[in-house]
């Protein structure tokens, strides 16, 4: 291995110290909101809509007992609820209620913020730069969306 200095480090490098920065920002808005990462996590990607368990799992990245128990303790805190899917009904799908959508906006809110003040020593055309390779690696692997664009206003489901 060679030895790089702090000023240049390389992409694997790069992209895993990057994913542990922002992995630390949800942590920190977390915290002061009361949820764990996860939690956060999964508010964010409810906000667009409610889904289904298993699109839950793979958004997510979960295995089916550790989304159940992510759903448990988050319905327990009276963020989520479990709704009959109008598609299949021996499926549930997974809700944001009022008080979940107002905490998920405001936990959204604060972690964009805060993302967004990450790369503040870059110019906007690097700015630009990074956000278009950024989001061609994405792109390319298929990640799927678990946290809205900011500018997209990230509307949030109403509890009926």
């Amino acid at each position: 291995m060679s030895k790089q200095g702090e000023s240049q480090i390389g992409m694997v490098a790069a992209l895993v110290r990057s994913s542990f920065l922002v992995n630390a920002v949800y942590a920190e808005s977390g915290r002061e909101h009361g949820l764990t990462p996860q939690q956060g996590q999964l508010l964010c990607v409810l906000m667009a809509q409610p889904y289904g368990m298993t699109e839950l799992g793979s958004m997510l990245g979960l295995a089916k007992s550790s989304l159940t128990g992510l759903v448990d303790r988050t319905e327990r805190n009276g963020f989520v609820r479990r709704e009959s899917d109008p598609k299949d009904t021996r499926a549930v799908r997974v809700a944001l209620t009022r008080k979940g959508s107002r905490l998920a906006e405001e936990f959204y809110a604060e972690t964009c913020r805060r993302i967004d003040k990450l790369p503040a020593a870059l110019s906007d055309a690097e700015r630009d730069t990074l956000a278009g390779l950024l989001g061609r690696v994405v792109l390319d692997n298929r990640v799927p969306m678990v946290f809205m664009e900011l500018d997209e206003g990230a509307p949030a489901a109403r509890e009926h």
